[in-house]
């Protein structure tokens, strides 16, 4: 309990970045209500991407042969708080059945070992939760509109860290879990760039219509990385794991430059801005 408490504190003061056993990991909070006192209940879990809006946590319990009290407390009241990063939302807890939970925990595995492990030293089959966010769009996080769109792009900036060191650690193969990683961050990409190019860019050129240019360039820019996310796809269907971290690095280069360049350009004006 005090090792989570001192977790959970160094998480919300950075950002979600944390040292020890979980430095360099995916990590989340997970804050669910007790089954029987009805009380708040936080604990730092590591997860594994899911598509967009949808995460996965497995109930290890470091290898104890009894489910975790967080486990027990969702399925008793499966809405819960998520706090990924600097951003928070409400997610429904599912747990995964059959099939769905045997291919889920398959990938969980291959990726890292260590589940398979804890699976054998409980003695029991490890639960997967699915958490599903419940509202639609963006997660909420920083107040003002330049905090968010720089919060966005670290977390953009992080994933894309993570995956790197994960396809350079991969070998000759393209695990479940890693294409599952990857599909997920270029569809999220996918939708940052679709929500600026009909929302936010728009806003910007009627109150700054000599940002037109500018804004050109950035859309040009989504169109770019839009052609190299479809690349990346496109290795990812083949299974070429030898073209799979020349194709991350030319996003990553790409897109690292993009986001600097709209921070430069953007940041100054947004908070200026009523949406």
């Amino acid at each position: 309990m005090d090792f989570n408490k001192q977790v959970i504190k160094e998480f919300r003061a950075n950002g979600g970045r944390v040292g020890g056993p979980f430095e360099g990991g995916r990590l989340l909070l997970l804050t669910t209500t007790g089954a029987r006192s009805g009380a708040p209940h936080t604990t730092p879990l590591g997860y594994l991407p899911d598509g967009v809006g949808r995460v996965l946590v497995i109930a290890s319990a470091g290898g104890s042969p009894r489910n975790p009290a967080w486990f027990h407390n969702l399925v008793a009241n499966p809405r819960v708080t998520v706090e990924s990063g600097v951003f928070a939302y409400e997610a429904d807890a599912v747990v995964l059945e059959g099939d769905e939970r045997d291919r889920a925990f398959a990938r969980a595995a291959e990726a890292d070992p260590g589940w398979a492990a804890y699976e054998e030293k409980s003695g029991r089959t490890l639960p997967v939760v699915a958490l599903v966010q419940v509202a639609a769009g963006p997660p909420a996080g920083p107040e003002s509109p330049s905090a968010m769109l720089v919060a966005v792009h670290d977390a953009f900036r992080g994933e894309l860290e993570l995956i790197r060191k994960e396809v350079a650690a991969s070998g000759a193969a393209v695990g479940a879990q890693l294409r599952v990683n990857c599909l997920t961050m270029c569809q999220g990409l996918g939708h940052h760039h679709m929500g600026e190019d009909q929302r936010l860019f728009p806003v910007l050129e009627r109150r700054h219509p000599e940002l037109g240019p500018v804004l050109a360039e950035l859309r040009d820019e989504h169109e770019t990385i839009s052609a190299l996310l479809e690349e990346l796809r496109r290795v990812l269907d083949a299974g070429d794991s030898a073209s799979l971290l020349a194709e991350v690095d030319r996003l990553t280069a790409a897109l690292e430059a993009h986001l600097d360049r709209e921070e430069e350009r953007l940041v100054p004006l947004l908070d200026a801005l009523e949406f």
